[in-house]
């Protein structure tokens, strides 16, 4: 019998995946999204995290940027 799940692909460089895999990390037991590393730059995870994920790359996006004084 297969068991098949409902999920999202994700395919990024290895930085970014460890940032999902340390968020992932620090979410409760209960709450952690991430299925299955397929590899270090593919992963396999609970689809309603989507947005979640992009809101938090775009909070770290905007921590890590820098703009030039005027």
């Amino acid at each position: 019998m297969v068991n098949a799940i409902k999920g999202l692909f994700i395919s990024c460089d290895i930085p970014m995946a460890q940032f999902i895999v340390n968020l992932n990390a620090s979410l409760p037991a209960s709450e952690r999204f991430i299925v299955h590393m397929l590899d270090p730059t593919h992963m396999f995870v609970q689809p309603h995290v989507a947005e979640m994920i992009r809101s938090k790359i775009g909070e770290f996006r905007d921590q890590n940027s820098y703009e030039k004084p005027q």
